[in-house]
């Protein structure tokens, strides 16, 4: 008896361990930091607590069923690839009819809570942000061009708007500056990974900048939309939405990440696994410190 609850206790911990890995918990950690910063500075300073966990809980949601519905769509692509072949969904541990359904209970919870707990223009871009990831990026433009990278970048872009609109009910500048950040940090995050996968992307047959136009092209791109993100990243202080602190932390954080793409566009390796990393570092970093240094 004590043998197969034991049994019963590692299938429902191995079966719980692949749902929350369908949700991309990396993802919606990002997810959340940034609309909270969203929300921290349209309030200038700590939200509401029942409003902050509402809208946490709702983005949280959103983001993960997305993430699901994602790898729903992408089984069959994500089973040729290396990188993508051991998820639940390609090695069977998640029926496709139960991870459909799973990320179809996640969005409708998300946008019930949205509409009941927060106001109708962050439920309309928090539904925005997973219309545009799952219709758009997964089912429209993936499989056919590699602008699905740029217009994809919608999607992940809109978090902190949601956060700044769930506190003031209107759409204003502010938010759209923190959505130029998020919209041009996203692609050149995306090609360095999609560089160090070119082949396997190609086997794929998914139409990612480096497979259609070459590495070196990809690298240049990257380079292009890094160099764009040093003044974009400064837009916050001059624009009062953040101090001192925050322009030097960020002029900083950018210059490094600009080095950084340099020296990658220059090395003759495809692969940039630090860059990769140090983008995501760098974005935290960017959002937690104009928390950090508001300009009340």
């Amino acid at each position: 008896m004590a043998v197969k609850a034991l049994e019963r206790i590692t299938t429902l911990s191995g079966t719980l361990k692949d749902y929350i890995l369908l949700t991309k918990p990396g993802i919606v950690l990002l997810v959340l930091i940034t609309t909270f910063t969203g929300m921290y500075l349209a309030q200038k300073g700590f939200p509401p607590t029942d409003l902050l966990f509402w809208t946490l809980l709702g983005t949280g949601l959103a983001s993960a069923g997305s993430a699901v519905l994602n790898q729903y769509f992408d089984r069959d692509i994500d089973a040729l690839m290396e990188r993508t072949k051991s998820r639940p969904l390609p090695i069977g541990n998640v029926s496709p009819s139960s991870a459909f359904w799973f990320g179809v209970v996640l969005l409708s919870v998300s946008f019930l809570i949205m509409f009941f707990f927060t106001n109708p223009i962050a439920t309309f871009f928090t539904a925005l942000a997973s219309f545009s990831y799952i219709s758009v990026y997964t089912l429209t433009l993936k499989r056919k061009s590699p602008l699905a990278t740029e217009i994809g970048g919608i999607s992940g872009a809109l978090p902190p708007v949601i956060g700044y609109t769930a506190i003031t009910g209107v759409l204003s500048f502010e938010p759209l500056v923190l959505f130029l950040i998020m919209f041009i940090w996203q692609p050149p995050h995306f090609w360095v990974l999609a560089i160090k996968y070119a082949q396997d992307y190609k086997k794929a047959g998914i139409p990612t900048m480096p497979v259609v136009k070459g590495i070196e092209h990809t690298k240049l791109k990257t380079l292009l939309y890094t160099s764009a993100l040093l003044p974009l990243s400064l837009l916050p202080y001059f624009y009062g939405m953040a101090g001192e602190i925050y322009f030097i932390c960020a002029s900083v954080l950018s210059s490094i990440y600009l080095l950084l793409t340099l020296a990658f566009v220059f090395s003759k390796k495809p692969s940039g696994s630090f860059l990769f990393f140090y983008s995501i570092i760098y974005l935290a970093l960017l959002f937690t410190v104009m928390v950090f240094d508001l300009r009340r």
